[in-house]
C-alpha cells in the first residue's frame, strides 16, 4: 500500500538522522538549553534576515498551537480563524480546552481577509453589551491553508496591518510552512513572514524533521515569560537537544526549502496529470496538497492499492480527495500512482 494520506509517514530526512546519530552518546544540559539548540536559533534568525528573533523549540503541532494561543490571549479573548483553519477542526477542541473561544470566519479556499477581521472588532466594539461576548484577541492563519492554497504577500500585510491597527497579534501557523515558500505559485519569503507576523512556527514534524516545530517570534514583550507556557502546556522536551540538532540540520545549505521544493514538484506531476485526464479539482492549490474530484468508483479502486485522504461529497457520484506528497515521497510511487490512474481512464 502506497501512502498519499499526509505529509509525515516518512520518519526523517537522513542527514537528520546522521546528525542525531553522531550526537548521540554527547553529554548536554536539557530543555532547549544547550549549544544545538542555539546553533539552530542562530541559522534559523540568519534565515529571516533578523538576529533579534526569539526562536524555541516545541514537540509538536497542537502543543504549540495551544502554547502560543494560550500565552498571547487573556482569559475574556478569543482567537479569530477560519472555519475551516487548523485549530478549528483539527485538534479536537484543544484550544476551547484551554479556555479560549475560536472565534471562525467564513473562509474562501482557507482564507481569511483584513476586511473580515476588521469588521469582527469593530462590530464587537460597536455591541453595546460587548463584555457578555467574547473579545477577539488574536488572529491566526495558516500557511499554506488547510486547503494548499496561499496568501499572497499582498494579502498577509494587509493582514498584518489591520492586526498592527487594532492591537492583535498576528499568529501564522507553519506547520506545512516549507511547502508554501517552496511553491512556484508563492511571492512570499520567510523574511516577510519573520517582518509580518507577530509569532509564526517553522513546521519541523510534516518537513523532514522526526517530530518537533520552531516558534518564532520579532515581539520580546509578547513571548515574556514564554517558557513557563512551553512548560505549562507539554511542549518542552527535556532531551531539548534532540530539536536542536533536527532544526540545525534543516537549515544547513537550505536542507528545508530544498526537501520542501521536492514535495511540491511531486504533487504537481500528480496535478498535471491529472489535469491532462481531465480531472476537475475542488480547488485550486499550489503546494503538497492536491484535491480532485473523481467518480466514486474510482475513487473505491484507487484505495486498493494508495492511502489518501476522502475529503469532500460534491454529490452523489463524485468525491473530492486529498493526495499530499511530502519531503521523502518518491517518483517511482508517483510514477505508479499516475499509471493507475491513467489505466483508470479517470474523467
Amino acid at each position: 500500500m502506497i501512502q498519499f494520506q499526509c505529509d509525515y509517514n516518512e520518519g526523517a530526512h537522513p542527514k537528520v538522522m546522521q546528525r542525531l546519530l553522531e550526537t548521540n552518546m554527547e553529554q548536554t544540559v536539557g530543555y532547549g538549553e544547550d549549544l544545538y539548540c542555539e546553533s539552530a536559533r542562530r541559522r534559523i534568525q540568519e534565515a529571516c534576515g533578523n538576529p533579534d528573533l526569539q526562536v524555541h523549540f516545541l514537540v509538536g503541532g497542537t502543543q504549540t498551537n495551544t502554547t502560543v494561543i494560550a500565552h498571547l490571549l487573556r482569559p475574556h479573548q478569543g482567537v479569530v480563524a477560519a472555519e475551516s483553519g487548523h485549530i478549528s477542526v483539527h485538534e479536537t477542541g484543544a484550544i476551547e480546552h484551554t479556555g479560549h473561544k475560536v472565534l471562525a470566519l467564513p473562509a474562501h479556499e482557507g482564507k481569511i481577509t483584513a476586511a473580515q477581521v476588521e469588521n469582527l472588532v469593530l462590530e464587537h466594539r460597536a455591541d453595546s453589551s460587548f463584555e457578555h461576548t467574547v473579545q477577539p484577541g488574536m488572529v491566526y492563519i495558516s500557511f499554506p491553508t488547510e486547503f494548499g492554497t496561499l496568501y499572497s504577500l499582498t494579502e498577509l500585510e494587509a493582514l498584518s496591518d489591520v492586526c498592527q491597527k487594532y492591537a492583535l497579534p498576528l499568529f501564522i501557523d507553519g506547520a506545512r510552512l516549507g511547502y508554501g515558500l517552496a511553491s512556484p505559485a508563492c511571492d512570499v519569503a520567510l523574511s516577510d513572514i519573520a517582518r509580518l507576523a507577530d509569532v509564526f512556527y517553522i513546521g519541523g514534524t510534516k518537513v523532514g524533521a522526526l517530530f518537533g516545530e520552531a516558534v518564532v517570534s520579532k515581539s520580546h514583550a509578547l513571548m515574556r515569560d514564554f517558557r513557563y507556557s512551553i512548560k505549562q502546556h507539554g511542549g518542552m522536551l527535556a532531551k531539548g537537544r534532540l530539536l536542536g540538532l533536527q532544526f540545525e540540520a534543516l537549515f544547513t545549505d537550505n536542507l528545508y526549502l530544498d526537501i520542501s521544493r521536492h514535495a511540491v514538484n511531486q504533487a504537481l506531476r500528480i496535478k498535471k496529470a491529472l489535469q491532462d485526464l481531465g480531472v476537475p479539482f475542488l480547488m485550486e492549490s499550489p503546494t503538497n496538497q492536491q484535491f480532485p474530484i473523481l467518480p466514486n468508483d474510482a475513487v473505491e479502486r484507487l484505495s486498493k492499492k494508495f492511502l489518501f485522504t476522502p475529503w469532500q461529497r460534491v454529490d452523489e457520484s463524485h468525491t473530492a480527495i486529498r493526495i499530499c506528497t511530502s519531503w521523502g515521497t518518491t517518483a517511482e510511487n508517483v510514477d505508479t500512482l499516475i499509471a493507475e490512474m491513467q489505466n483508470l481512464a479517470i474523467s
